[in-house]
């Protein structure tokens, strides 16, 4: 029998939620807090106080001793700094506890150890927190301890943002505003703000803890380096939604309560495509929510693995040969009355708002194309995007038949007339009933989908934050909705008007709609012919974040400054190359230490049984082949070594950040490549007892 989990009485118990903080601070704070939360502005200090203590007093409650302010860097991970609740004795010798206001609202974390891209020096350490009040604070349970976190923002002593949440903060606000522009052109005057919404549906693999701890690639660039496929890989399709195995479905119990337990709704668990993959996905929540519970979840993967003797990888390629992992960013725009500006309803030729939101967002996504790309840019989707497996790197709109239909009748008559229906599927089975089909099919290499009320961007990297990705999605789209409003407010003649803009924002960016496979040779050539951006690589993206388009769009809705987008440039081509030189030490130290002696000790074994052979008066015939083949290849690996280690230091010589990245890519990965095939064609020759390190059977199966 297994323990009884009541989901409703679990669900956020470590979560302050708003029901929670009414419960422990004063109703004239509790309100005044709200009011912050819906309209903006500044606690008062007397408030600060109060909230502070009633958070503190909540969570001691709960067994924590300390409280940290929980942020995002530009690193991608989340970073913290632990303080406890004490504070003097009193005379007597008594402990006293205390939080105060001034400490929830604001920390000073040193600021030059992160990533900023030169917005801060070695010498200009001071940075600070800012509390996020949106996004409810949470206690983490561990090794080490309970622990208050209090989700923050992160910017410089002289306010440049430094992190993923503020810029998504303030994209927020702008397409929030600018959406309810297009809300009020329609005469909805109840609806006081639009708030965009997330589900992140979120791909890992997991791996016996004791086979990852013989691979220093995985330990160190969290991805196999080496490794010849598996006799099986996924071509049989039999673990996709296949019966979850004893182990695995212990730990997602498991991590499930933990989720549930700090307010994340995971609610779909199930196996990938490839072997010992699998995904979880949450229900839809605000944006900046979902984007700190997606780093709760990576995080509490990681965490829940370690106790099943797992570990989980959320690199986005850890295996050559088989499907990579993504991570599906669900995004919607609602009102705070609960009209979802994306829903199409029963006509969507009719509903023309609707038509308008949709002509907007392609205007958007075929504006900035190069934006979206290059938000789901980082060097592990590299490996990914283009493969047959995740999107193209080339961004596109699928709409589906319905949808598309309709543009179609709007750009080339002005009216769409009629809408493909979806019709009747018959199973053909009397005990099974008829099914109404949806009116489109799916497409799972379009990288921008529209999945009935919401657009699924596809292209996302497993392991990467979502900030980035919703913070250039909210931006683009404010900007089309802006445009589309200072058209159409105080015209004279508004249903012709809207009509007139809803076919020329579909004229002019239907190129952007594609309905077909994406995985198809011909449609690289298609978009090329239609004079969509190719950007097959993160190096390819990077440049775009500082054109005189992108300055001109984040500049105006104050999103990024001049300095932000250049930090952020920079530090992308710095991680870039960072990146491949830890993955090429690690090449070379594996190659050196482990493969290339196991592989001398192996033709050491490989002569004496040659010799004995030979004594023995018997043909030696295979003996001498494997001999052959093994010395060729170890030949060819040491050659290869000796090249990666030249081209590793000539790229530790380049200074300038955008060059050296540039030459790790096309000299020092082409130099690692190279490496990798011989010492793989060696584990396909190795006595499996001689071969160093676990291969892919083992760490694909052995789960």
């Amino acid at each position: 029998m297994t323990d009884k989990i009541n989901i409703e009485e679990i669900f956020a118990q470590n979560v302050f939620t708003l029901d929670t903080m009414r419960k422990w601070v004063s109703e004239e704070a509790y309100n005044e807090v709200i009011n912050v939360m819906e309209n903006g502005g500044e606690l008062s200090g007397k408030t600060a106080n109060v909230v502070a203590k009633g958070m503190k007093d909540w969570a001691v409650e709960n067994g924590a001793t300390h409280y940290t302010h929980w942020f995002q860097p530009l690193t991608g991970f989340t970073a913290e700094k632990h303080d406890s609740f004490i504070t003097h004795p009193d005379k007597n010798g008594k402990m006293l506890l205390e939080f105060k206001g001034k400490e929830l609202i604001k920390g000073e974390p040193d600021a030059s150890s992160f990533p900023s891209g030169g917005l801060r020096a070695t010498f200009e350490a001071r940075g600070y927190t800012t509390w996020d009040i949106t996004s409810p604070a949470f206690i983490k349970e561990d090794a080490t301890g309970k622990i208050l976190c209090i989700p923050t923002a992160f910017c410089s002593y002289k306010g440049e943002a430094l992190d993923k949440k503020t810029p998504l903060l303030r994209s927020m606000e702008i397409v929030g505003q600018q959406a309810m522009r297009i809300v009020r052109l329609f005469g909805n005057y109840e609806a006081k703000k639009v708030i965009p919404s997330v589900g992140a549906e979120q791909e890992y693999f997991l791996i016996d803890r004791e086979n990852y701890l013989k691979r220093e690639d995985l330990i160190y660039a969290g991805r196999t380096l080496f490794g010849a496929p598996a006799p099986k890989g996924q071509e049989m399709d039999d673990h996709y939604y296949g019966c979850i195995r004893e182990r695995i479905g212990a730990y997602m119990k498991d991590l499930n309560v933990e989720l549930w337990k700090l307010g994340v709704t995971a609610k779909t668990q199930h196996n990938e495509v490839a072997p010992a993959q699998h995904e979880l996905a949450p229900i839809y929540e605000t944006s900046n929510v979902a984007v700190d519970h997606n780093q709760i979840v990576m995080e509490t993967l990681k965490k829940v693995a370690g106790r099943h003797g797992l570990t989980c990888l959320l690199h986005e390629k850890p295996f050559q040969g088989v499907n990579g992992s993504g991570k599906h960013n669900n995004w919607s725009l609602t009102t705070d009355t609960g009209m979802n500006l994306l829903d199409p309803g029963d006509t969507p030729n009719e509903n023309i708002q609707f038509l308008l939101v949709l002509a907007c967002i392609m205007k958007a996504v075929d504006t900035h194309a190069d934006l979206l790309r290059q938000s789901a840019s980082d060097v592990g989707n590299d490996h990914r995007l283009g493969a047959d497996e995740a999107p193209p790197a080339i961004i596109s709109i699928f709409l589906g038949e319905q949808l598309e239909d309709v543009v179609k009748q709007l750009v080339e008559t002005g009216e769409a007339t009629h809408l493909v229906e979806g019709g009747v599927l018959e199973t053909g089975v009397s005990t099974l009933p008829d099914l109404l089909k949806d009116a489109t099919d799916r497409n799972r290499t379009s990288p921008f989908a529209f999945t009935g009320n919401k657009f699924e961007f596809r292209m996302v990297g497993s392991a990467d934050s979502i900030g980035d990705p919703n913070t250039i999605l909210n931006t683009i789209v404010a900007e089309a909705f802006c445009e589309a409003a200072d058209r159409l407010e105080g015209v004279e003649d508004f249903e012709l008007a809207v009509h007139d803009l809803i076919k020329e924002y579909m004229t002019a960016h239907q190129r952007i709609i594609f309905n077909g496979n994406g995985y198809a040779p011909e449609w690289i050539k298609e978009a090329e012919r239609r004079g969509l951006p190719n950007l097959p690589t993160m190096l390819d993206a990077v440049e775009t974040l500082t054109t005189d388009k992108s300055f001109a769009l984040f500049e105006k809705f104050n999103i990024f400054t001049r300095a932000e987008l250049e930090s952020r440039k920079d530090v992308l081509y710095e991680t870039y190359s960072k990146t491949i030189n830890i993955e090429a030490k690690c090449m070379i130290e594996m190659s050196s230490k482990q493969i290339i002696p196991a592989e001398i000790r192996y033709i050491k074994m490989l002569s004496k049984a040659v010799l004995l052979a030979e004594e023995a008066g018997v043909r030696a015939t295979v003996q001498r082949e494997i001999l052959s083949k093994v010395t060729d290849e170890l030949e060819k690996m040491q050659s290869a070594l000796v090249k990666l280690e030249a081209e590793l230091k000539a790229a530790q010589r380049i200074k300038e950040h955008k060059t050296c990245a540039f030459y790790y890519r096309d000299h020092v990965k082409t130099a690692m490549e190279e490496l990798r095939a011989p010492a793989d064609a060696l584990e396909m020759l190795t006595d499996k007892e001689v071969w160093p390190i676990p291969t892919y059977g083992d760490l694909l199966f052995e789960v």
